[in-house]
């Protein structure tokens, strides 16, 4: 049997439509009904069959940082899914961006020891790959530095491989993926799904950052081909182009049919405008928008190269213009 963590997020829920394909049952951990309801509304954008294949899956409620709720998941597991994790750029979190995204992993590898799991696929980041030098184009063999003025999320994202690591030492078959930035139809409010709020709300501003973009229908293909083939204990990074948040933008712009945001903003506007929100944060103990981190990748060029998947399995890449439309396509539906 297939175990999916993580199944009611942007890469988990997208899975789980492809599984249901090909599977009889797959177990999917959840943490509340009203996040399983949201994947019902992702299989929309696929089919309109959506409560026969939704049968397929058996949902358990667990949650990867307390063991005991996690022994009676692996009864019968052959193959992990490992999507979950806490995304957050604010300060504030990373004590508990280590619970989740290193701990959690932690149990995940050993639960999956003790089970005798046959194959473990672990979803990380191209956060985790480490910084460029002098804009060099990044691929699996760059090297991690701690010195390196890294987020905390890209800390516990690097920390989560090594648990991977150390479980393909003690005889796990693991694979992971580093996706750059994944888009993907179904969660407007959370991570990149804001890029299309926020310019379908007449988003004005825009930076030229440069950073790895990725379909999240192309993060599943590689994670199940990968699993289905010969190939242990490798990672891969999966980046379809490397663009500039102003391309971005302006593509999602496009595809809404809105306004083009024409305002830039550099790198000092940034620097003041966190620093404004750090101190309105302080006063009124809102979330932050805008984070030290946040501001800094904004601006950073980094380009990553995808040659490796590529080359050893033929993977072709989805271009992110199509990506986007179909994804711009999914949003008014």
């Amino acid at each position: 049997m297939i175990l999916v963590t993580g199944g009611t997020g942007l890469v988990g829920s997208h899975l789980l439509y492809h599984l249901t394909q090909e599977n009889d049952t797959i177990r999917a951990i959840y943490r509340t009904e009203k996040k399983k309801e949201h994947v019902k509304k992702i299989f929309s954008y696929y089919t309109d069959n959506i409560e026969k294949l939704f049968t397929k899956i058996e949902w358990v409620k667990a949650d990867i940082t307390e063991v005991p709720s996690l022994i009676p998941v692996f009864k019968n597991i052959t193959t992990v899914y490992h999507c979950a994790a806490l995304v957050s750029f604010n300060p504030k979190d990373y004590r508990q961006m280590r619970q989740v995204n290193i701990e959690g992993t932690a149990n995940m590898i050993n639960l999956s020891i003790d089970g005798n799991v046959d194959e473990f696929c672990f979803v990380s980041s191209i956060a985790a790959v480490g910084s460029s030098i002098n804009e060099k184009i990044i691929d699996e063999e760059n090297e991690w530095s701690d010195e390196d003025n890294n987020s905390g999320y890209s800390i516990t994202k690097y920390g989560a491989e090594m648990e991977v690591w150390r479980g393909s030492q003690e005889g796990l078959n693991v694979v992971i993926i580093n996706p750059g930035i994944i888009l993907g139809s179904g969660f407007w409010n959370e991570g990149s799904g804001k890029l299309f709020t926020k310019i379908n709300n007449g988003l004005k501003f825009y930076t030229e950052g440069i950073t790895g973009f990725v379909g999240v229908k192309d993060v599943v293909k590689a994670m199940t081909s990968l699993i289905n083939s010969d190939v242990k204990n490798e990672r891969f990074i999966l980046v379809s182009e490397n663009k500039s948040f102003k391309d971005i933008l302006v593509a999602i712009a496009d595809g809404l049919h809105k306004k083009r945001p024409y305002i830039k903003i550099g790198e000092i506007t940034t620097g003041i405008l966190w620093r404004i929100d750090w101190l309105l944060t302080l006063l009124t103990r809102k979330e932050a928008l805008l984070t030290k981190n946040s501001a800094k990748s904004s601006h950073t060029k980094s380009f990553y190269s995808s040659k490796k998947i590529e080359k050893e399995t033929g993977f072709e890449f989805e271009l992110i213009d199509n990506v986007i439309n179909s994804v711009c396509e999914k949003f008014n539906a």
